[in-house]
């Protein structure tokens, strides 16, 4: 029985075959160096903390024992991957075939460098253990599409092709790689139409999987491994899908996939195909084989189907005897194992090991550890562009994606309304009534308090996934990411703030001189800012949207308490809280602006020292306004609460492993 060997992939159907581009590829992708990759006994470990053990250790740490002197239990192990073999070549696509659980995807993240520690076996490409040299010809594809909704896919490319091509090349060699790209990925079509998500139209999903793999495309990688390229698309786009990869594998590159239902059209594509079951292997070999192999050890489907449905059966431990009877027994996957280590396992390990390529690979145990993840960026003398070069497409690419987010339409109804309705509520409101006033300033302080720090709370979760991806791929720094984050929202939270100050200002009846207006705006500006920053260091620290926002809500609330409008005489134990408060310093500035230190104030309406008592606007002048914080101390605390948060925000994010 073949099972190793090339064959010929099969040609693409006209009506599935990607469009073509006449120009050539750039110099860049015009060849793919061949990479052969074997791997032998890959075997890998994950520890497991038991739940009373885990939070023993988490609360009292692993040296200190718990009071009541118990000891924490130790890890248990379990073993995700056990002992599997095989052999991927150039021009020929790798299926991985198995139910959910069985190790697919540890066994790929293993092939493309992605695991650290607990991974035993033998791994190499071209006779030679993996090290970045390979790994940096390897692209990997991940399940889930992890791109930006509102960049076009130009955009989306020009962009990655901009941060990760090697800087000795030109911008506009940049721009023709990602279009070559476009034309050979069948993507011409929808170069225009913006990616798209669950809540914005956008591209098919099939055209969205496109997009990730050119991602990858675009470094012309030998190897390209996918995770579930297929997992969520249609049987003819699943079909066109692969009718691309088997295009990419036949100008030599050496194609590893997972999938996980395939149809039977998509199965007759697969080279060679390895059926994993709880970790173990069942077949390896060619795809056309393996209906044959399993009649031979006893298995053999009980009418026509899919082999795919077949192979997937006998993975999940189903054997239909025939039309109306169906088997489950555990006993079944453990023939299948044993037949597979004793028909198939010896050819296959032959097949993979000779005794110089032993010598020349070395074992991943070893070396004491997994070869590191390839990092493009890890030196910049190999090819990334240069800090500032970074930070201009980053900050181009946060322009344009993160506009539609900032002036989507509910966004700036929302300002506007809340705008117009407090101008309208202290329309022209009495000057001498300084109660009312001092509730507008408030009322500012607090919507311009929890409005930017809600909405930048959720801006880290929601990018960590593509953070992470781009970040192990080398595509930019974490300074360069987070100065063209934090610099490319600046403009964009400050023009709905203009707007509502410009509106609510004037239609209260505050302060009616130009100066004054000018330095509220100021004043609430950085405010915003200060706000913003807070935001983003709740979500840095915390990396989860709900629970950063439900921190990012008491924080809050905490500060609009003791903010020093509800309450003036704070319970000392709660006093603290008033010195950390973004809302009364943003509050006590504010005052300042519009009545000073209040004495001029105090004066108008006769508040000697005998009318405070019993007189409320006395009281709440007297209370509120005189004698309070000096201006420049609040800008000063204001201006260290911006440095100071987004210093912890970019420290928080630091401490993420890419």
């Amino acid at each position: 029985m073949p099972l190793f060997g090339g064959e010929e992939a099969p040609t693409e159907d006209a009506s599935t075959q990607p469009p073509r581009d006449s120009r050539a590829l750039p110099a860049l992708m015009s060849s793919c160096h061949p990479i052969s990759l074997k791997f032998v006994d890959v075997s890998y470990r994950v520890k497991i903390d038991d739940h009373r053990g885990g939070n023993i250790k988490r609360i009292f740490g692993q040296s200190t024992p718990p009071p009541d002197g118990r000891t924490a239990a130790p890890p248990r192990e379990r073993t995700i991957l056990k002992g599997i073999t095989g052999t991927a070549s150039p021009g020929e696509i790798l299926a991985i075939l198995g139910p959910s659980g069985s190790g697919k995807s540890t066994l790929l993240n293993a092939l493309a460098g992605r695991l650290r520690g607990g991974l035993s076996g033998t791994i190499i490409a071209n006779d030679r253990r993996l090290g970045r040299s390979m790994l940096r010809r390897t692209g990997f594809v991940a399940q889930d599409d992890v791109l930006y909704p509102h960049l076009t896919v130009r955009e989306t490319l020009v962009f990655c092709a901009l941060l990760r091509l090697p800087r000795s090349l030109g911008r506009q060699e940049k721009v023709a790689a990602a279009e070559a790209v476009i034309a050979e990925l069948g993507l011409a079509k929808c170069e225009d139409t913006i990616i798209g998500n669950s809540f914005v139209r956008g591209v098919s999903g099939g055209e969205r999987k496109r997009v990730s793999i050119a991602h990858e495309m675009l470094v012309n990688p030998s190897v390209l491994v996918l995770d579930e390229p297929t997992s969520g698309l249609d049987s003819t786009a699943a079909h066109r899908l692969m009718a691309t990869l088997g295009s990419l594998a036949q100008k030599g590159k050496t194609v590893v996939t997972s999938v996980h239902q395939p149809s039977s059209r998509v199965y007759q594509m697969f080279d060679s195909v390895l059926v994993l079951s709880e970790g173990r292997s069942l077949y390896f070999g060619k795809g056309r084989d393996a209906m044959s192999y399993f009649e031979s050890v006893g298995f053999a489907p009980a009418f026509p189907m899919n082999p795919a449905d077949f192979l997937l059966d006998l993975a999940n431990g189903v054997y239909q005897i025939d039309r109306s009877i169906e088997r489950d027994n555990p006993n079944i996957k453990q023939s299948l194992i044993s037949s597979y280590n004793t028909v198939l396992a010896p050819i296959v390990k032959a097949a993979c090991l000779d005794n110089s390529a032993i010598q020349a690979k070395g074992n991943i145990a070893d070396s004491g550890h997994f070869p590191p993840h390839y990092r493009t960026g890890s030196s910049f003398s190999t090819g990334i562009s240069n800090w500032f070069n970074q930070f201009s497409i980053l900050l181009q690419r946060g322009l344009k994606e993160r506009k539609h987010e900032s002036f989507n339409r509910l966004r700036v109804f929302q300002v506007i309304v809340a705008a117009l309705l407090a101008g309208l509520m202290w329309w022209h409101s009495d000057s001498h009534n300084i109660q009312d006033r001092l509730g507008l300033l408030f009322f500012i302080s607090i919507f311009w308090g929890v409005f930017p720090s809600f909405n930048s709370v959720f801006a880290f979760p929601q990018e960590r996934a593509i953070f992470m991806k781009e970040r192990s791929s080398g595509m930019y720094s974490l300074s360069c990411y987070f100065m063209a984050r934090i610099v490319g929202d600046m403009p964009m939270e400050l023009i709905l703030p203009t707007i509502f100050l410009t509106v609510t200002y004037w239609m209260s009846g505050l302060k009616p001189e130009f100066g004054a207006f000018i330095l509220t705006l100021l004043a609430m500006l950085g405010y915003v800012l200060v706000s913003q920053g807070l935001g983003l260091m709740l979500g840095a620290v915390i990396m989860d949207a709900k629970q950063a926002s439900t921190i990012v809500t008491v924080t809050m609330l905490a500060f609009v308490l003791t903010g020093g409008f509800y309450v003036h005489k704070i319970p000392s134990c709660l006093v603290w809280i008033k010195y950390v408060s973004t809302t009364f310093y943003s509050y006590r500035l504010l005052i300042n602006i519009q009545y000073g230190d209040g004495r001029g104030i105090s004066s108008m309406l006769g508040c000697g020292r005998d009318m405070i008592s019993y007189n409320p606007s006395c009281k709440f002048v007297e209370e509120d306004i005189v004698g309070q914080i000096a201006p420049g101390v609040c800008v000063g605390v204001l201006l260290l609460m911006f440095f100071g948060y987004r210093l912890l925000a970019y420290l928080a994010l630091r401490r993420i492993k890419a």
